[in-house]
């Protein structure tokens, strides 16, 4: 009796769960402590400022979950295709939170650069360059320490906190995202030589669309001939470069492309028939993918004009280029997906396309049981 009534007397401590105390919002709301005192008083848009980057870091970590599990789903072999809508999914919920963290910026952009400048000083050395979730953020998606500009390669890490350099650490160690899309690309079914065979009737088709492009630039008057003369030298050029596997290389050893060839083909494969019942989930993930990248480098982009705004070309407070170094993590050595965007490079119209045989057609959309 005496332990129940324990029991009753514990239960009835337990507070009642409220939006208050589920969310910890007394706590969240005291992380935010303006820091830069004023004549007496506070720098009014430091409270925007701390917000904004607050925020960020929130999207981060939920951005890094997202990511880990889609991660989890790719590396399942077999792979479920039905969870390939949890994926699309998530990947979606990305985008979105990109597109948040975009519109943040413009939020502190409602802050005048002389009203920033009145707080500036106050949070040396302390810099947005020393976030540990963006960091791992980057490295669980793809862009590796040899992939950063130089400036980047030696210093970023040991700017952020000690106690999370472990945790970017890990995450340059493990495998990538780019890294589980691109094995995933390479087992895409059709791509078997001793099946369906996509990339040598590719090549067939190749080879008919520029034999068609020659012999319209041959049957062509003066005024048309130049202009087909150089579609068909930069068509040929263009598919040479693919279809033979040793120029590929190349272009990997240049670092001009990051898909690995069978990867390259998975993905034309997917984009060719994407119509089909079994590849439009994944030709969905491919487009959001490239959505990823694009918003990726806009919120890059966005960032570099605020800081611009902000503070000109002064050098950044944790030692970084400021305006400069940023700039130049816009270029395409941070597109982790840019393949996918160039895969336009490689399309054919239409009547071009190789025909499924019925074995494939009948795998890529089954009828029933």
């Amino acid at each position: 009796m005496a332990a129940s009534n324990g029991g009753t007397e514990d239960a009835a401590k337990e507070p009642t769960l409220t939006y208050e105390n589920y969310l910890n919002i007394e706590k969240l709301l005291s992380c935010l402590q303006l820091r830069c005192p004023k004549f007496g008083k506070y720098e009014h848009d430091e409270h925007l400022f701390i917000t904004v980057h607050q925020a960020h870091e929130l999207w981060f970590r939920q951005m890094i979950f997202e990511v880990d599990s889609i991660r989890s789903i790719l590396r399942e072999r077999p792979l479920d295709e039905t969870k390939m809508l949890s994926v699309n999914n998530r990947t979606d919920r990305i985008i979105l939170i990109l597109k948040i963290l975009v519109d943040h910026l413009g939020i502190q952009e409602t802050m005048f650069p002389i009203s920033f400048f009145n707080f500036r000083d106050y949070l040396s050395p302390a810099s947005g360059y020393q976030s540990a979730q963006f960091r791992v953020f980057e490295n669980k998606v793809g862009i590796k320490p040899d992939d950063r500009i130089q400036h980047m390669k030696d210093e970023y890490m040991s700017q952020c906190n000690p106690d999370k350099q472990k945790d970017i650490l890990d995450a340059v160690n493990e495998e990538t995202f780019f890294q589980i899309v691109e094995r995933w690309l390479e087992q895409t079914h059709g791509l078997e030589e001793d099946g369906f065979n996509f990339w040598k009737r590719f090549g067939e088709k190749v080879d008919e669309r520029l034999k068609d492009i020659k012999a319209r630039e041959e049957l062509a008057d003066d005024d048309h001939k130049p202009g087909l003369k150089k579609d068909y030298d930069a068509s040929k050029d263009i598919f040479h470069k693919v279809l033979n596997e040793d120029e590929y290389r190349k272009l990997l050893a240049r670092k001009e492309v990051r898909l690995s060839h069978k990867a390259l083909q998975g993905a034309l494969m997917i984009s060719f028939y994407r119509n089909e019942t079994r590849l439009q989930q994944s030709y969905q993930f491919l487009t959001k993918l490239i959505d990823v990248d694009a918003y990726m480098s806009k919120w890059r982009y966005n960032h570099v004009l605020m800081v611009h705004r902000m503070i000109g070309a002064k050098p950044g407070h944790a030692g970084s280029s400021g305006y400069h170094y940023l700039k130049a993590t816009t270029s395409d050595k941070y597109r982790i997906f840019l393949d996918l965007f160039n895969l336009a490079n490689y399309y054919l119209p239409r009547a071009y396309v190789p025909e499924l045989t019925d074995k494939m057609k009948a795998f890529l959309s089954p009828t029933g049981n």
